[in-house]
């Protein structure tokens, strides 16, 4: 299962409309009725705050976001602790709660994440500094990360 997160979403949908890319959005419909895609509750409110049209398309289709159960928030709250974020001391440049959340979601779940947050290839020494690829990869468990391009190419769908 893949779990995106909002700025994967939001990238797809602002890069790839719906109008000049039907077989693309076909497709990406046909993975969230499968389950085979999905949103946290986290991202699915980012989305839906900044592009109702998206938000539309994603009800239209069915997506059932992923609660933020208990699982999910012990999770977020292990990670925060090993990010060092003590209280709401996040740091500007770094991950905040909603990304720990989403993270967390997607660890819990068994997900591959997409993220198309940018990969950080000289990793900050402050780990509040770490942005959610670097975070996913510094789990004990790495979470697999990738952003919306990498996801279209592994899935080797053609659009046309």
């Amino acid at each position: 299962m893949q779990m995106f997160d909002a700025s994967s979403m939001i990238y797809a949908w602002d890069n790839y409309p719906l109008g000049q890319f039907p077989p693309l959005w076909a497709w990406l419909g046909s993975q969230v009725n499968a389950k085979l895609l999905t949103l946290s509750e986290t991202a699915f409110k980012e989305v839906c705050d900044k592009s109702p049209e998206c938000e539309d398309w994603l009800k239209e289709n069915q997506l059932t976001p992923i609660k933020n159960d208990g699982l999910v928030l012990s999770e977020a709250a292990s990670i925060k602790s090993l990010l060092q974020i003590e209280g709401d001391n996040y740091h500007v440049n770094g991950v905040d709660e909603n990304d720990l959340l989403i993270i967390a979601a997607s660890r819990v779940n068994a997900a591959q994440l997409v993220s198309n947050e940018a990969k950080q290839p000289n990793l900050p020494s402050d780990l509040r500094r770490y942005k959610i690829p670097a975070v996913c990869a510094h789990l004990n468990s790495p979470v697999p990360c990738q952003d919306f391009i990498d996801y279209i190419k592994a899935s080797q769908a053609v659009f046309g």
